[in-house]
């Protein structure tokens, strides 16, 4: 009988160290998400991950190694392979939300597998993109703050909507148009397009984990703004920094206040 249970298949897919095998095991379980086929009864064990699956390459460096990237083609193309490997990054992180937090209502699983598969096609947007270049993942270093975040708040549910979507993904947001238009003037202006999916996928993200945040901070009786801040001192340590896209931010539903406390920090 085939495994069906959505804990057990989250677990599988984020720790698969096979690129083809982790997109078609994650596209395996949107298939039987969409069929409404997956168990979110039994419960699975929960460990604390420090590494996912992942190729041996890209070989991880720490953010402040990275080397700048500049404006000749090979600075494009390790620019390129930079998004891809956050795409990558957000499978990961995805799949690890559906895994991990196993007391939440059935659609925060189906909305997380939602967002594992549309990152990995994103992903895998980007990689034939590098191939068509004569280039892969794995070709040049990527750094692992986004796993970093994903260990630091594994503890609870709360800090993980807090963080991952609402200030990493939410990032995103903010510098893709400044990326888009560097791209654009250049000869890999294919990428403008590319990131036009990318950034219409990732506002339904980010609106995705702004959902689950208020609701958990109405089912906690908590404040989300105080509660926001205080997360955001906890885990990062400083004053979050823009300058933020206000218009994206809003259709990712940011209430007016939040944006004002974005804008005022």
């Amino acid at each position: 009988m085939a495994e069906t249970n959505v804990f057990a298949l989250a677990h599988k897919a984020l720790m698969s160290a096979q690129i083809d095998e982790k997109i078609a095991l994650t596209h395996n379980l949107h298939a039987l998400n969409l069929s409404q086929k997956l168990d979110y009864n039994q419960e699975f064990a929960v460990e604390k991950i420090l590494n996912p699956g992942r190729p041996n390459k890209p070989k991880l460096a720490k953010f402040a190694d990275m080397p700048a990237r500049d404006n000749s083609d090979i600075g494009f193309i390790a620019s390129i392979h930079a998004i891809c490997h956050i795409e990558f990054n957000a499978i990961n992180l995805a799949l690890d939300a559906a895994y991990r937090f196993q007391n939440m209502p059935d659609k925060f699983y189906q909305d997380w597998i939602k967002v594992a598969f549309e990152e990995s096609k994103h992903f895998s947007m980007l990689n034939n993109y590098l191939l068509e270049l004569g280039y892969q993942y794995g070709d040049f270093a990527g750094h692992n703050g986004l796993w970093k975040m994903t260990t630091d708040t594994d503890y609870d549910v709360l800090a993980r909507m807090a963080l991952v979507p609402r200030v990493l993904e939410a990032k995103g947001l903010d510098a893709t148009p400044k990326i888009q238009k560097r791209f654009r003037s250049s000869k890999f202006s294919k990428m403008v397009g590319i990131l036009d999916v990318i950034f219409a996928d990732e506002i339904g993200h980010v609106k995705i984990g702004n959902s689950w945040f208020h609701y958990l901070c109405q089912q906690r009786n908590i404040e989300p703004l105080i509660t926001f801040d205080a997360l955001v001192q906890k885990h990062i340590g400083s004053n979050l920094r823009g300058p933020f896209n206000i218009e994206a931010r809003k259709l990712a539903d940011f209430s007016a206040q939040e944006l004002d406390y974005l804008q005022n920090i």
